[in-house]
């Protein structure tokens, strides 16, 4: 009750300390052991913590998450390319790091959400060095430390959140050191400047094989504009082989070989896939049947192609708990998510409608075509780790994808899933 209580100013341009007994339990978390490292926002406070990950000075977009667990999931998710993530959970590392190499029966990733870590930095209140967990072979300490991610603890994480709420996501920087050098101000980068899709995607077209026993037959082009694991892996566990494409592939010239389109999340300002976008479009006129599904970035990419446009958030929704309204079954489901940028329900064209709505700010959070079996959704179905609410929307997909196979009856699809298996790799191309 006391910790809840504590009241707090921080103020542009000050230096922000914990509260005496919290700083203390970061000072004995450290046991004399960690550097001293600062967290600048830009045009904002300082904050004095200790170094727990990587030597090394970032800088990148500050944002922050309310999710209670799932740190390995979130931070090797590539929808947090170039972040900063703050975690509003007071104690972070006590279950430790999973396998980064195990695979499961599809080949994915058993674990994580991506072969790397891919936030830049990391701020927590306060670290467990030590770790418990079955699954867990590594600290998070080693894991930071390991994949060249910074790290700061002992920072209070209200102060922090409360800030970036009032201003919004901020730029920032981790250094390591004893002194912050306030004449560097100028490096902070900014990520959102960038097209940072193109450093998450694919290399290259690679092929995901659906094991003999769940295979039904279904072959899903998927756009990997930074897709995590668990997506692939309700895609697969469903029945369908997946072919996965550069994001910017030209899909619309191989369209019809497929039973469906699947549109991946990924990070950044959806208006830097200006090709995907056009790509989309050309499907969509082309092909004008064809399932297509796309979660997160995928919406905002199809929202574009469609006509639309999209906006930046102040803060964006990063958590596993945010309510979000069907608009026809007027049912509330609990859903995750991890965006800064949404679609402006407002500029739809006519041949679209909003599906889903959040509740807590009002921001559009899906929407599917009125005569086309094509939807998408800002949130994430596959939720991992999340909330299990907003999984049937895959089933969904299916059933497009079932009632498109029955209507071309035995129209050619094109190469054969084993000669793809072939012909292509069987895991992303790095």
């Amino acid at each position: 009750m006391f910790y809840s209580r504590l009241s707090f100013k921080c103020t542009q341009n000050t230096v922000c300390v914990k509260p005496k007994f919290l700083a203390t339990v970061a000072r004995t978390n450290a046991s004399g052991s960690l550097d001293r490292a600062t967290l600048k926002i830009r045009n904002g406070p300082v904050f004095n913590g200790f170094s727990f990950g990587a030597n090394k000075n970032v800088s990148g977009e500050a944002v922050f998450t309310t999710s209670l667990v799932g740190y390995p999931e979130s931070m090797t998710d590539p929808s947090y390319k170039g972040q900063i993530l703050c975690f509003t959970q007071p104690l972070i590392g006590n279950y430790g790091v999973p396998s980064s190499t195990a695979k499961d029966q599809f080949n994915l990733l058993k674990h994580l959400e991506s072969p790397l870590v891919q936030c830049i930095g990391i701020v927590v209140a306060d670290v467990a060095l030590e770790y418990s967990h079955w699954t867990a072979v590594e600290s998070l300490q080693q894991w930071c430390q390991r994949s060249g991610v910074a790290a700061i603890s002992g920072v209070d994480t209200r102060q922090l959140v409360s800030y970036l709420r009032n201003k919004g996501s901020s730029l920032a920087k981790i250094s390591i050191g004893e002194e912050y050098d306030a004449d560097e101000d100028e490096a902070f980068e900014d990520p959102g400047s960038i097209n940072l899709v193109r450093q998450v995607t694919t290399r290259a077209p690679f092929h995901i094989r659906c094991p003999e026993y769940y295979n039904k037959g279904y072959h899903i082009a998927v756009l990997d504009c930074g897709a995590k694991e668990n997506i692939l892996r309700s895609l697969v566990e469903r029945g369908a082989s997946l072919t996965v494409f550069p994001y910017d592939y030209p899909i619309q010239s191989i369209s019809r070989k497929f039973d469906g389109l699947f549109i991946s999340n990924g990070p950044g300002d959806p208006t830097h896939c200006s090709q995907t976008v056009y790509n989309l479009k050309q499907t969509m006129a082309s092909n004008s049947q064809l399932p297509i599904f796309g979660i997160c970035l995928g919406h905002q990419l199809l929202a574009l192609a469609s006509g639309a446009r999209t906006v930046k958030l102040k803060y964006g929704n990063r958590a596993h708990n945010i309510p979000a309204l069907d608009l026809f079954t007027k049912k509330c489901h609990i859903t995750s998510q991890n965006h800064g940028y949404a679609v402006d329900a407002s500029t739809l064209t006519a041949e679209w409608e909003p599906y889903f709505l959040n509740l807590n700010d009002l921001s559009n959070e899906g929407m599917r075509h009125k005569s086309r079996p094509v939807f998408s959704t800002q949130f994430h179905p596959e939720a991992k780790g999340g909330p299990l609410d907003t999984s049937y929307l895959f089933d969904k997909f299916f059933e497009n994808i079932e009632q498109y196979k029955l209507d071309r009856g035995a129209e050619q699809r094109g190469i054969a899933d084993s000669l793809i298996a072939d012909i292509l790799p069987s895991q992303r191309v790095l």
